[in-house]
């Protein structure tokens, strides 16, 4: 795209500022992106908020660094702040690109015309430097007009909900619903709105039932990265409204992130920064076992080197030695360390549940301070009700502290939201626990061999399938369950483990008599 105005020339394919006689000026490029927004936004008052979370992803940014910014693109483009003859400040509003902007797409003639050898490509915005996602108006497929006003409230809601996702940059409503009534092109819509992923979605009313399908689509390659339909009653029109965008944005979240940890492989090791380290640790993370734990170690430490305050990368960090103290020996080392890094992603992560959550999970399993733990999963839920990750966690926080029904209810959610869940996993040892913990061994077997599936190399869920199966009688399955523990974790002790993860003692004791029978060592 290129935005003309007074002798200037932005172009945002080459990233490039061009004064008289095509002379390239150079800015940094906080200050390129601060003159593309002033320029698309040409006429309208822009806040600081608006630049803040545009130019700088929504991190915090004080008034000086903000206005020596603007001051940049001011000396630029030969303006000042005395004469404000081009970039005006309007006092307690924000700023004015106050020049006329003629903007204009760069088919390939066009950007061959003005710089010859330019490539051969489509016009667009340059991509955020975290994920980035548009949610276009829902369809009506009803043949009733009147039904509009429940696919844009549901779209609205499904835009709220992605914005309190820390690591992902939501375009607004105002944006995307300028292309309500057209036909989608997501690779036109990605290049024009400078997102990388794009859902839409159609909502069809029948009678008293309504059906509603989402899909999440790649802009770039067109790849569908996640589709769902949802069929329910119209009992209550705005119950079931919330209902589906709390299971909409829910799902999202994994399926982005994995989309992401796809993406982040085909990158150049040499060219990571904090972000990419962190995705690139997540595969290894989620596993659960020391062995995958020390290959995610050294990346998130690389990535805290580069971003010393990242909350998640500490919440990660914290994760991986709680792996280590667990199911490695128990060493006092690894318990600090993940104390140490979950306080930090606790501080430093106050509006990212993600981060939250993880702070709070090994807070509760090692340090034991369940209050402060708990505490802190209700303020991820407060910023992110579909956070499946803090209700998969909080799960298991709250079933080894015997809390079995809340457990229960917080992974029955969690599985509800994201039923493949990398997480998936967690959920089901915190089912299992919680239906242990009420004597229903039977539904606890049938949790904990859900656990081995989701997640096979992970020793805890065959621990507590050798526990509900030493319960029921079935002894020589018990055993077998036991072999894979041992085979997995050759050092599993069982007073050790309900020790080191806090465990109620009424909890520790039947567990421990059931593992004695499954023959799993003291």
């Amino acid at each position: 795209m290129l935005f003309q105005f007074d002798k200037f020339l932005l172009d945002t394919d080459r990233r490039e500022l061009r004064g008289g006689h095509g002379a390239v000026v150079h800015v940094e490029p906080q200050v390129f992106d601060l003159l593309i927004h002033l320029a698309q936004n040409a006429n309208r008052v822009v806040s600081k908020d608006e630049l803040i979370e545009r130019v700088w992803n929504g991190r915090a940014v004080s008034d000086a660094a903000l206005n020596s910014r603007i001051n940049a693109a001011r000396r630029a483009i030969g303006d000042s702040g005395e004469r404000q003859a081009i970039i005006r400040t309007v006092q307690r509003r924000g700023f004015l690109l106050a020049a006329e902007v003629r903007a204009e797409a760069t088919g390939a003639a066009a950007a061959t015309r003005r710089y010859p050898g330019a490539e051969d490509t489509l016009p667009g915005l340059a991509l955020p430097d975290k994920p980035s996602i548009a949610v276009m108006p829902f369809e009506n497929l009803s043949g009733d007009p009147a039904q509009d006003y429940f696919a844009d409230g549901m779209v609205e809601d499904i835009i709220t909900g992605l914005a309190r996702i820390k690591w992902l940059f939501v375009i607004a409503r105002h944006s995307t619903f300028t292309y309500k009534g057209q036909p989608v092109d997501v690779k036109r819509v990605g290049r024009e709105l400078g997102v990388r992923y794009v859902l839409e979605g159609s909502v069809r009313k029948a009678g008293e039932r309504v059906r509603i399908s989402a899909q999440l689509v790649d802009a770039d390659t067109g790849v569908h990265v996640w589709a769902q339909r949802y069929d329910s009653r119209l009992d209550d029109i705005f119950a079931l409204q919330d209902e589906i965008t709390l299971i909409v944005v829910g799902a999202i979240e994994p399926n982005l992130r994995d989309a992401e940890i796809e993406r982040v492989k085909r990158k150049r090791p040499g060219n990571l920064d904090a972000y990419d380290l962190v995705l690139r640790a997540l595969p290894h993370v989620y596993v659960g076992m020391p062995e995958e734990a020390a290959k995610a170690m050294p990346l998130l430490e690389q990535a805290l080197a580069l971003e010393p305050d990242y909350a998640g990368a500490h919440g990660l960090l914290a994760w991986c030695h709680q792996f280590l103290f667990l199911r490695a020996g128990f060493k006092e080392a690894n318990r600090n360390a993940a104390i140490l890094h979950a306080r930090a992603a606790v501080t430093h992560g106050r509006d990212d549940a993600t981060a939250l959550a993880l702070g709070a999970f090994v807070i509760g399993m090692i340090e034991h301070d369940r209050v402060a733990a708990r505490e802190a999963f209700e303020r991820a839920l407060a910023i992110s009700p579909s956070s499946a990750s803090t209700l998969f966690l909080g799960g298991v926080v709250l079933a080894w502290a015997g809390e079995a029904e809340p457990a229960i209810d917080w992974a029955e959610r969690a599985l509800r939201v994201s039923p493949f869940d990398r997480l998936a996993f967690a959920g089901h040892q915190a089912v299992a626990v919680g239906n242990f913990i009420r004597a229903r061994y039977e539904e606890a077997a049938i949790a904990a061999r859900r656990a081995t599936l989701s997640n096979p190399t992970f020793s805890v869920a065959y621990s507590l399938l050798a526990a509900a199966l030493a319960k029921l009688g079935r002894t020589a399955e018990a055993k077998a369950a036991a072999q894979k523990v041992l085979a997995l974790q050759p050092s599993f002790s069982s007073s050790g483990y309900c020790h080191a993860s806090g465990i109620t003692p009424a909890l520790a004791a039947s567990l421990i008599e059931s593992w004695h029978q499954a023959g799993l060592p003291p």
